[in-house]
């Protein structure tokens, strides 16, 4: 049996369909709160209504926190293969040690019991955020050191913390693989991640600006993941990334696929520094905050990827972005008008 954490979240989703597709048994957890037919919504994208329920009801949904060690043991019984996709993203300062508990804490927490219930394999779902950074506009690849005296957000901070636990269980005998999947697009969250720039976009969005960073879509990412489980590999990290395009490009394919206007003005530092600078007197009264002088520095800096090592490892190769943001728009348009 299969388990999948995260499975509530935009990878996690896509990566339910492909396993259920594949006739895999499946457990996947979920919290509490958890909005279980998103995931629905997502299968619904791909196949007609009927199949998208029939595939849903095969889940075994198991609630359990990646916190709770009690609720773990018993989500891990019987199982044999894990997908570790849950994670907390979030760029607000006041939420460090909510990162570091669910991403480091809990994916500590996975990997004991990977450990514990002799998992054959783990795959753990990082980010390009846990690789050092580039100099000269070189591009940065899975030997890209991490630099603990350069400036890093918390989530960074985190994922690179929740990598160590991932790589403490190698040696611990649990044959295991990363992916760092860039900048994730796709479909079914339209409130949350990249998928409120679609919404933005859509709506009317004046700025862009004009930072390079790498991006992926997430069929490519779950396909990635599927692939690097089952070949005869291990302990062995990929960058995900189809390829490194400015944020101006990017508005700008969004906006012809949705028919608006692109947006027109560049973000200048200084707009950001003010943002920065009234966030923080309304984060004093508890107002939520997502630009810290991280996002600032990090908006104006270009992040450039290589992605062969996956292409030499298993022949990968990767969807065009104008592909994946055209499905994506598409899908959009369904929900939305």
């Amino acid at each position: 049996m299969i388990l999948v954490t995260g499975g509530t979240g935009l990878v996690g989703s896509h990566l339910l369909l492909n396993l259920m597709k594949a006739g895999k048994k499946v457990r996947a957890l979920h919290r509490t709160n958890s909005d279980l037919s998103a995931v629905e919504h997502v299968f619904n994208y791909y196949t007609s209504t009927e199949e998208a329920k029939s595939l849903f009801q095969k889940i075994e949904w198991f609630e359990a926190d990646i916190t709770n060690i009690p609720q773990l043991n018993k989500a891990f019984e019987n199982i044999e293969y894990v997908y570790h996709c849950a994670a907390l993203v979030s760029f607000d300062p006041a939420d460090d040690k909510k990162l570091r508990k669910i991403n480091i804490e809990g994916t500590a927490n996975i990997v004991n019991m990977c450990i514990i219930f002799k998992i054959k394999k783990l795959c753990y779902v990082s980010s390009v955020a846990a690789l050092g950074k580039s100099l000269n506009n070189k591009e940065i690849n899975e030997r890209s050191m991490w630099n603990p005296e350069e400036d890093h957000s918390d989530y960074a901070i985190s994922k690179y913390g929740a990598e160590i636990e991932t790589w403490r269980g190698t040696q611990e005998g649990v044959p295991t693989v990363i992916v760092k999947p860039g900048i994730i697009i796709g479909p079914g969250f339209w409130k949350e991640g990249t998928g409120q720039i679609f919404s933005r976009i859509n709506k009317g969005m004046n700025y862009h600006f004009p930072k390079i960073a790498g991006f992926v879509g997430v069929k490519d990412v779950v396909n990635a993941m599927e692939s690097l489980m089952q070949a005869e590999i291990e302990n062995e990290d990929y960058i995900l990334v189809s390829e490194n395009l400015s944020f101006k490009k990017v508005f700008e394919i969004i906006a012809k696929e949705l028919d608006k206007p692109k947006p027109k003005n560049e973000l200048k530092k200084w707009m950001l520094w003010l943002g920065w600078f009234f966030q923080k007197i309304g984060g004093v009264f508890g107002a939520q905050r997502n630009i810290s002088k991280n996002t600032v520095n990090t908006l104006f800096q270009n992040t450039l990827y290589n992605n062969q090592k996956i292409k030499k490892s298993i022949g990968f190769q990767f969807t065009p972005m104008h592909k994946v943001i055209a499905e994506t728009a598409t899908f959009y348009k369904k929900d939305n008008y």
